[in-house]
């Protein structure tokens, strides 16, 4: 099936303070309080991140704010710290993410390795910005309510 959706732009950011203030304040964007788990944010032990997510309109796109935790030595924290708060990755929804992963391994792109399932099988994926024209690109599965949408009969 391929990619269903651009699930989320991924950003780092100092604190979510700093990103409430551009993203809601001056944007409009509203917090998703459930997928963020606020207030303490959906941490990400991989990239030792806090989460958060806003809402694009009422659309299926959302933007990440992702939070290094204090000494945090992960590729989000030495982004940060190299290149200060901006946008860090492009998200896509997949209806299997293990799938999309090998299909890109097959076309020749990076994968960055992360901890899998006990079935070996992926529930998320990124692949190097060297390989795929400088935009660190991840995978996760596409929200239900997507999927329902796309395999619905037209």
């Amino acid at each position: 099936m391929g990619f269903v959706h651009i699930d989320h732009v991924g950003i780092v950011a100092y604190t979510i303070e700093q990103a409430q203030e551009i993203l809601g304040d001056a944007l409009g964007l509203e917090l998703d309080q459930p997928r963020s788990q606020w207030p303490t944010g959906a941490y990400f032990p991989p990239e030792q991140t806090y989460n958060y997510f806003f809402q694009v309109g009422e659309g299926e796109t959302q933007v990440e704010v992702l939070v290094p935790e204090p000494g945090a030595t992960s590729g989000a924290a030495r982004f940060l710290e190299r290149r200060g708060p901006g946008l860090h990755h492009l998200c896509y929804g997949c209806a299997d993410v293990h799938a999309e992963a090998e299909r890109l391994l097959a076309n020749g792109l990076q994968e960055i390795d992360l901890p899998r399932s006990s079935s070996g099988r992926r529930t998320v994926a990124f692949f190097h910005p060297r390989s795929t024209g400088g935009i660190l690109t991840e995978l996760v599965p596409a929200r239900a309510d997507l999927l329902d949408r796309v395999h619905r009969p037209h």
